[in-house]
């Protein structure tokens, strides 16, 4: 989880903004981003992982301003050796956004289904496909 965060008061590209311990988001302020201690840590995990399952973006990354922890997020990613699957619409349009989408191994905009599929749930569009095969 974040250690710290960009935070603001309105989600708007005139918004100040200040870098916050995740715990202490003033009242009013909202966290919009991960901040550069969280960005430098999640980069070290990164760095040694084999397989990578991202699923949902950092931040609001719609924004430019509250978009650098996906964005570097996404380029620590494809700097790695290791499998990379990237689950939902949102953390796709991230990495389309941070031009590394050739880059991943695969890419599901199913961010749920993605989930479920890892908890070993059996998917309902894999269901009937079953049945045709027997």
């Amino acid at each position: 989880l974040p250690v710290d965060v960009v935070a603001a008061q309105t989600f708007s590209a005139e918004s100040a903004v200040k870098f916050v311990p995740a715990q202490e988001i003033p009242s009013g302020w909202m966290g919009l981003d991960i901040g550069p201690a969280s960005i430098r840590l999640f980069k070290e995990v990164i760095a040694d992982a084999q397989t990578i399952w991202w699923n949902g973006p950092m931040g609001v990354f719609e924004m430019d301003k509250f978009s650098k922890g996906s964005i570097k997020m996404s380029h620590a990613i494809i700097d790695t050796h290791a499998t990379t699957v990237v689950g939902g619409g949102d953390t796709a349009d991230g990495v389309e956004r941070a031009g590394d989408a050739d880059e991943m191994t695969f890419i599901s905009t199913g961010g749920g289904a993605s989930l479920e599929l890892i908890e070993g749930k059996e998917l309902p569009g894999i269901k009937p496909l079953r049945k045709v095969a027997e």
